[in-house]
């Protein structure tokens, strides 16, 4: 039974995505693609007596090697594959919640963001209907481009990847229908990561793939806003690859202007070592590796990203402690400061319990039902503007309270941080987890988070039981002080089943990315509201919210240009003006003078006759910016 739909999932999908990641070659053992070298007893060894092969589990392979090759500790589709094939895991199925005919669906009025959009149009089928796990990224020259990328399982085996794109601000979304990337690098596994390249306004959509190496990282390109694509490069080629992230410097006047960078967990390499690529020629071609750990102790990627004022690029890592439950934690700062050349780790934090009530296999999960479910060991997002870094993350909070988020600060760029702060204001020990944070060119913060503190329970799969929504915190001062915390989605959203059996069954998403550009924050989720077949299932939503947390996207900008000789000069005039405050000026996504707030200002060039420059003012204690105005030079 099919329903239709608007919204999207990404999260990690069972490996089975990695169709065709071996060759059919005659008497050669070919389950060495994909996780390095396999047992040679796996030849003598049979499995599939008793099971059909899933198409992304390597022929002949030895399941007693899935601990030794670090595969219950990846996070991708392929990897879930063989845990479900080997008997490690459980492949989802369709929840028995009894009446679900009776959809639950708590309207509130959230005090963030504006109303929520589904990224998932068309329909989907109960047989494979997950979307989740999201990175969500505007086009800094032009906001009305939003590209949201995620894992989808509607073709899977044979696919695990989806993206929608915005032409009109993120007020409705079109979802990619076939999806762009199930072709040009093989087998797609998920994980995505979406980047944006100003010097050549591209778009780029980044999963793992089958086609570079058996289980590497592949880029799709699109010039036009997320509306159609085009293969890109291997961004690694590798056969054990997890867990990449991605960012983008697009300010003008960095030393590294241009550069994108991509880092990931490699499994091949002291049991899932960290490393990292870049690219200095718009995604043509990257970088030889850098390795950034050992592998020993086992250091997640959690996030990577960089600061747009200094072009600083900065990893959080997490030492997860040996996984389970319960386990403690350990947060890491790993920076560059030569355009990823060279790294060091600034920042080893003090152990903490990781969230959770019960561990399957390596991974603790943040509710008991079905045996464990929604896998997370405390990941979540670093940001950094003009020095300051930012991380937030979720640790186990007191009693039975399975999880709180945490905010902690550096003011140094990375070296020392400051005394963690609880997002979270509930006094419940209703959970919080899987938190995101993104920072604006005006130094505004908004921290995302999935909560419990508005239900008194919840039931996998069961639509008549809310279970959480999505709340947030905001700081107009980068990270200094901070808003009271408030809702950003609309509903109380069911908890999500996982009803597709290519699935882990523990599976709802392992991360969501947020951006910002100079107007608005922008994030996206994993939403239950959607139901098929009576089942609560995994979507995706998005929503965005204003760095000015309100009127300050009404300010009008508007800029003309003269050039005399060599001297060019900028008039920049916007209202309404507060005549008793500051205003920051930005040049291509950086600041380049704060001024009285009085409607009118100029900027000096030398030598720009022919250049086009990107303009926006900001206001200073509210946070509010203009519309971008690009300037032609004469």
């Amino acid at each position: 039974m099919k329903k239709k739909k608007t919204t999207s999932q990404s999260a990690f999908f069972n490996l089975r995505v990695l169709t065709g990641l071996f060759l059919a070659l005659a008497g050669v053992f070919l389950g060495v693609l994909g996780f390095g070298q396999f047992s040679a007893q796996a030849q003598s060894r049979t499995y599939a007596a008793t099971k059909p092969i899933d198409p992304l589990v390597p022929a002949l392979f030895d399941c007693s090697s899935i601990h030794n090759l670090g595969i219950d500790k990846q996070e991708n589709f392929r990897a879930g594959a063989i845990a479900i094939y080997c008997g490690e895991a459980q492949g989802g199925s369709p929840t028995d919640s009894g009446d679900s005919s009776s959809f639950v669906q708590e309207l509130l009025a959230p005090l963030f963001g504006g109303a929520d959009v589904d990224l998932i149009t068309g329909t989907d089928s109960i047989t494979h209907p997950t979307q989740s796990e999201t990175y969500t990224l505007a086009n800094p020259d032009n906001p009305n481009q939003i590209v949201v990328t995620y894992n989808d399982s509607r073709t899977a085996s044979a696919n695990y990847s989806g993206a929608s794109f915005s032409t009109d601000g993120g007020m409705t979304f079109t979802r990619l229908n076939p999806s762009p990337f199930a072709s040009g690098h093989g087998t797609n596994f998920g994980d995505p990561v979406t980047l944006y390249n100003k010097p050549t306004s591209t778009f780029f959509g980044i999963f793992l793939a089958t086609g570079c190496g058996g289980q590497g990282i592949g880029a799709w390109k699109s010039t036009d806003g997320g509306a159609t694509w085009a293969v890109g490069a291997c961004v690694h080629t590798g056969s054990s690859d997890d867990r990449e992230s991605g960012w983008s410097d697009n300010n003008p006047s960095s030393p590294f202007y241009g550069r994108m960078y991509v880092s990931w967990n490699d499994f091949n390499v002291g049991g899932g070592a960290l490393f990292l690529r870049y690219s200095t020629d718009n995604g043509l071609t990257w970088t030889n590796a850098r390795q950034i750990t050992s592998g020993s102790p086992f250091i997640r990627d959690v996030q990577i990203t960089g600061d747009p004022v200094t072009g600083d690029v900065y990893i959080a890592g997490m030492d997860e402690g040996g996984g389970g439950f319960p386990h403690n934690n350990i947060n890491h700062i790993y920076k560059s400061t030569d355009g990823g050349n060279t790294w060091t780790n600034t920042y080893t934090g003090p152990a903490f319990p990781g969230p959770g009530v019960i561990a399957v296999g390596y991974f603790a999960c943040m509710f008991s039902d079905a045996g464990g479910y929604w896998r997370h060991e405390g990941w979540g997002e670093p940001a950094t503007f003009n020095n300051v870094v930012h991380l937030v993350y979720a640790q186990h909070g007191a009693g039975s309270d399975a999880g709180d988020v945490y905010y902690i600060r550096s003011t140094d760029g990375g070296v020392t941080f400051g005394a963690p702060f609880k997002l979270n204001s509930d006094s419940t020990t209703r959970p919080q987890w899987q938190p995101n944070i993104s920072v604006s060119p005006a130094g505004t913060l908004l921290a995302t988070w999935y909560d419990g503190r508005d239900s008194a329970a919840c039931s996998k799969g069961n639509p008549a039981v809310p279970c959480y929504a999505m709340w947030s915190r905001k700081s107009t001062d980068n990270g200094a002080t901070w808003s009271s915390d408030a809702m950003l989605s609309d509903v109380v959203s069911p908890l999500p089943g996982q009803p597709d059996g290519t699935v882990q069954s523990t599976y709802a998403g392992d991360y969501d990315y947020g951006t910002a550009i100079a107007t608005k924050h922008l994030t996206s989720w994993d939403d239950g509201r959607v139901t098929i077949s009576g089942q609560s299932q995994q979507d995706t939503f998005t929503d965005s919210e204003a760095t000015s947390g309100g009127g300050g996207e009404n300010i009008v900008l508007t800029g003309s240009a003269q050039t005399r000789g060599t001297k060019s000069r900028v008039t920049l005039k916007w209202s309404p003006a507060e005549n008793d405050g500051n205003i920051n000026v930005m040049r291509d996504g950086t600041v380049i003078q704060t001024t009285a707030d009085d409607g009118t200002t100029r900027d000096k060039l030398s030598n720009a006759s022919g250049t086009t420059h990107a303009y926006q003012v900001c206001e200073t204690d509210g946070g509010g910016c203009s519309n971008t105005v690009n300037v032609v030079i004469p």
